[in-house]
Order: structure tokens, then sequence, then C-alpha cells
């Protein structure tokens, strides 16, 4: 029996043609990226959000190492097998690419996704593949974050109940 899955979680080579196949049925392929890490109801809402800018969602997670590089030796807390196998369970996503660059920029590049998005937070002139996915007709969306919850606000309050401190 094939797993589900195991059509979701993909390569980047496999992603590429993905991406060039649903380009030619006239699909919009939107694009985000991050770490996911302790997977919490805002990321859902925000892969949600994203999801609803185009026909075909492709996540790309940042690998263990990228994560480490990113937030420390400390991160992160779920191995990214499992990360992979926690956001490739939502409906809203259709594909997940691991990458082990601290960004995303060589994978935008490679994919070539119609829509980028990323969070709120962040400027335009500022997100990695904007330029880019611009440059190629496409466009950058903005996403505003719908909970006050972070996977670092959530470790922080596992050590204060549970060690006293963070």
């Amino acid at each position: 029996m094939v797993n589900k899955m195991d059509n979701k979680i993909v390569t980047l080579d496999e992603m590429c043609r993905l991406s060039r196949e649903y380009t030619t049925l006239g699909r919009t392929v939107v694009f985000t990226n991050g770490c996911f890490d302790l997977l919490h109801a805002g990321h859902v809402a925000y892969l949600e959000k994203a999801k609803s800018f185009g026909d075909v969602l492709v996540l790309g997670l940042n690998s263990d190492a990228s994560v480490r590089q990113i937030k420390g030796d400390l991160r992160p807390v779920i191995c990214q097998d499992q990360r992979a196998r926690v956001v490739a369970a939502l409906s809203c996503v259709d594909h997940v690419v691991l990458f082990d660059a601290p960004d995303p920029g060589d994978l935008i590049r490679s994919i070539v996704p119609h829509v980028l998005v990323k969070g709120a937070d962040w400027p335009e002139d500022k997100i990695i593949g904007a330029k880019f996915v611009k440059g190629c007709g496409g466009r950058v969306a903005r996403v505003a974050f719908e909970e006050d919850i972070s996977t670092s606000k959530i470790i922080e309050r596992i050590g204060q109940r549970f060690y006293g401190g963070a």
C-alpha cells in the first residue's frame, strides 16, 4: 500500500518537475517556507491562508541543519522527517520539500512559484526570493499572523511551567 504522505514529501528534482507540470496545466503554484517546529494553530492558519492564493501549496521546510543555523543548537525540537510528515498531513499543503540552506533562495529560483508567501512581519524588500518571483511575472503575498503564538513562546512556557524557568 502506498502511503499518501510519500506523494507529498518530495525531492527538489521532483518538485521542479511537478512545478513545471502544474504551470503547463495553468495551475497557480504558491510557495512558502519555514521551520514549523512544534506545529501550532498559528502555523495552520498561516498555511491555510497561503493556500488561498493559488492551486498548489509548496512548503519549503528547513532541514535540521538549517534550523540549527537559524535558531541555535537546541533546535529543532522535532526532527525534520517528523516535521515533514506532520505538515504534509495538512490538507492545505500539497507538497513538502526539505532544504539545507539557511534561506530558501535557491529553492525558490528552482521551483519558480507564481506566488511567494511570507509573514507580514517581513517587509517585502527583505523577503528572500521576492525580486526573483516578481521578475518572473509572479507576486508576493504577506500574511498577517492571526494568533500571538510562536514555537519559541511555547518552549518558553513549557520551561516556566515544568522547570521553573526557560
